[in-house]
């Protein structure tokens, strides 16, 4: 299970790296200013691993191809992940009451 937890991590961090280049266009250096800490493509590659480690461990893959299947999907697309997390937690805060997730909104 190390050895799955390591491999997805290295898989994960190097397609954080690659989202990282797609969306920005070019690698962006960490920066500091006075207002807040820009990480830059360390963000990403952390956003990667962190994607990759939890879906394979959630997952169990069985084989070495499924391991780097579900780690190249899970460090590509982490930002979206949590993106999407995010959506749901705001839907959820709007006003719990009215949101039921058997019936539709009433207009």
């Amino acid at each position: 299970m190390l050895q799955n937890v390591i491999v997805a991590s290295l898989i994960g961090g190097m397609m954080g790296l690659l989202g990282h280049v797609k969306k920005k266009g070019r690698l962006e250096k960490p920066k500091m200013t006075k207002r807040y800490i820009y990480l830059g493509y360390f963000e990403d590659i952390t956003v990667g691993i962190i994607a990759a480690i939890l879906l394979v461990l959630s997952s169990e893959p069985k084989s070495s191809v499924q391991l780097v299947v579900l780690s190249i999907i899970a460090g590509y697309s982490g930002e979206a992940v949590l993106r999407s997390f995010d959506f749901v937690r705001q839907y959820h805060s709007i006003d719990p009451t009215k949101h039921n997730d058997n019936q539709p909104p009433q207009q």
